[in-house]
């Protein structure tokens, strides 16, 4: 691909699309960087693209007009793709694409795609470790890590690249990895995606453009995915906990141990008692990572050497510290209610629940209920969808007592309440069930927050 002298638009300034901004200069491109943001707004980053010789920028409220003069443009991942300037840019024949889809096009290197509702940082994170741990050369990225799109061209044929995908970076993509991975569907994003179906539908892509020998690792466990593993067919690789799913290979559990099958030959990997990450959803995780590595080139050895010790990831059941006898836990990666529901259900309770953020326009009643069944005695709600989480919470208790449920202004206010209705043996869960972003840039943000309230308690 040949962007020298090409006129490029690049649309939301993130780190990612920074980056991006960057590669596209080295090679000469024309390049326009578009944001919603003002300069006095972007800080460091203003000034970095001035720096980079970008002197067409387009900033503030109508910052799209312009999109249908350009030939090629790059979105930020999270701006929904069926917006009118977007589709007048495709309309006027523009190449509308992203990172992602760049370094899908430009890896020499085999990728490892992995996409999910929920648990895709902690497996990309593992299938990671274990192919490191196997002898092999890694570069981890996509959603996590650092943006790959400076280094892919160096990255050897001989290693791996492993890429954590989301929904966004997988709508704009005409390349799938190789090796794909699909941990479960759930609804999510749903202030961004048209549609339930319509994010389904981004989520294919991860496999959609493979070839014959590409290979999908789907649950066998989660609706949507076994439903999924239908249209696959052969190129699909299930894992399971409730026993061997079929299939020419598949990760399992099996009593008290995690299987992998391929074809009649079995190969026990870890016993359940030895992992340190709790929760029948990380053992989920464990399957995903043991399947997608084997097929990259792992070894039995590099699993055992990284599953027993592997302790998770920042801002998912991260333990924080206990105070005055109750335990604080770190969730914030929790931005949907299915992760809050796997979160409730991997901890012992009594639990003070902090909840509430940024409206993903998500139902909470399966949330609601989980709560009202199971063992939060006191629910602390902030953020914008504080109401909603309590008119459903209100709804499936029925007249009940507990939990109780009170209210925070901010994060604050959140500690303090959720530490005075605490008692010893309790363990403070902060889990939103929602994304951040109407108090706190990202869900990183928020967590580590938390975390320096709770280091404050005295």
């Amino acid at each position: 691909m040949n962007f020298a002298g090409q006129k490029v638009a690049v649309v939301g300034l993130g780190r990612s699309n920074l980056a991006l901004i960057r590669w596209l200069r080295e090679r000469g491109a024309r390049v326009t960087a578009l944001d919603r943001a003002r300069p006095e707004e972007l800080g460091d980053r203003y000034r970095e693209l001035l720096a980079l010789g970008v002197e067409d920028l387009v900033l503030g409220p109508s910052y799209l007009d312009r999109l249908a003069e350009f030939p090629v443009v790059f979105l930020t991942p999270g701006m929904p793709k069926h917006l009118p300037p977007i589709a007048a840019a495709r309309a006027a024949g523009a190449w509308v694409t992203g990172e992602i889809p760049l370094v899908l096009r430009l890896a020499r290197a085999p990728v490892v795609g992995i996409t999910g509702s929920a648990g895709k940082t902690t497996t990309t994170t593992l299938v990671g470790e274990i192919l490191k741990a196997s002898g092999r050369e890694v570069y981890v990225g996509g959603n996590i890590g650092r943006p790959l799109i400076e280094v892919v061209e160096t990255i050897p044929p001989t290693a791996v690249i492993v890429l954590e995908l989301s929904s966004f970076q997988l709508e704009l993509a005409d390349r799938s990895p190789p090796v794909a991975v699909i941990t479960n569907v759930t609804p999510n994003h749903l202030d961004v995606h048209p549609s339930m179906e319509a994010y389904v539908d981004a989520k294919r892509n991860i496999y959609r453009f493979q070839g014959p020998e590409g290979r999908v690792v789907l649950s066998a466990d989660n609706p949507v995915t076994a439903a999924l593993a239908a249209e696959v067919g052969e190129r699909a690789i299930l894992f399971s906990r409730r026993g061997d799913p079929g299939g020419r290979a598949a990760a399992y559990v099996d009593g008290d141990q995690v299987l992998w099958r391929l074809g009649g030959d079995r190969i026990g990997v870890v016993r359940l008692d030895e992992l340190r990450i709790p929760g029948a959803h990380n053992v989920e995780n464990v399957l995903a990572a043991v399947a997608a590595a084997f097929l990259a080139g792992g070894t039995w050895h590099g699993m055992r050497q990284v599953l027993p010790h592997f302790a998770g990831v920042e801002h998912r059941l991260e333990p924080v510290r206990e105070v005055d006898g109750v335990r604080y836990v770190n969730d914030s990666k929790a931005t949907a209610p299915a992760e809050t529901m796997a979160a409730l259900a991997a901890l012992p309770g009594p639990i003070v629940l902090i909840a509430g953020g940024y409206d993903k326009r998500i139902a909470f009643d399966d949330l609601a209920r989980a709560i009202v069944e199971g063992p939060v005695h006191t629910l602390v709600l902030m953020g914008a969808t504080a109401g909603a989480i309590e008119a459903a919470v209100e709804a499936e208790r029925g007249g009940r007592a507990t939990p109780r449920v009170l209210r925070a202004k901010d994060m604050e206010e959140a500690v303090r309440l959720a530490r005075q209705a605490a008692r010893p043996g309790d363990t403070v869960l902060l889990s939103p069930a929602c994304a951040s972003y109407d108090l706190y840039a990202n869900f990183e943000e928020r967590g580590r927050h938390f975390k320096a309230l709770v280091h404050q308690l005295a």
